[in-house]
């Protein structure tokens, strides 16, 4: 007796979908080990040597996939998914970075405006809490993190309240980096 045309397509679906389950990359150490050490290197030079650099390697993965190529609708570019004017003005501060395009430099860069956005955020104590805001404003901008955290009831230091009041994407963007970082 052969089986049933429709338990057949229930096979191959059930098939289909653990082949892409197995296929998901769903850990930062499911990727590319390629531009660790540019992760490492400016992390420590950025954050100190004590700060976890995968943080920064999930960023990567959530903006670009690690695609130095990676350019967006809104012109965003590289890696780290840098807007041109904002590469400017982090070159202003930063001479030695040379092209956008290279993964070293947009590395580099990305870590730097995390720099400058993470220690903005000082009324979150806990570290992971201000990368989170930090990320926040890395995606949507610090002024709309700001107006979200305002809206929070009551507002909080505390990323989980005020998610729900950023954009979706930028809502989503987080969550991404932090399952990432999950298994570690």
């Amino acid at each position: 007796m052969q089986p049933a045309p429709l338990t057949i397509l229930l096979l191959l679906l059930a098939s289909a979908e653990q082949v892409l389950a197995a296929g998901k990359k769903t850990s930062v150490t499911d990727w590319t080990n390629k531009y660790d050490a540019h992760f490492k290197k400016q992390s420590k030079h950025y954050f100190g040597p004590n700060h976890d650099w995968r943080w920064f390697k999930a960023q990567a993965i959530a903006e670009s996939g690690l695609d130095p190529k990676a350019e967006s609708k809104s012109g965003a570019r590289g890696i780290m998914q840098i807007m041109p004017a904002t590469y400017r003005e982090i070159q202003e501060k930063n001479p030695h970075l040379k092209d956008i395009d290279s993964p070293r430099w947009n590395i580099a860069a990305g870590i730097y405006y995390d720099r400058k956005l993470y220690k903005r955020w000082v009324s979150p104590p806990d570290q992971n809490e201000r990368l989170y805001f930090a990320f926040g404003s890395y995606n949507a901008g610090y002024t709309r993190i700001i107006k979200s955290l305002k809206r929070a009831d009551p507002p909080t230091a505390s990323w989980e309240k005020v998610e729900h009041h950023v954009p979706g994407q930028t809502r989503h963007y987080v969550r991404r980096i932090r399952s990432l970082m999950d298994d570690l």
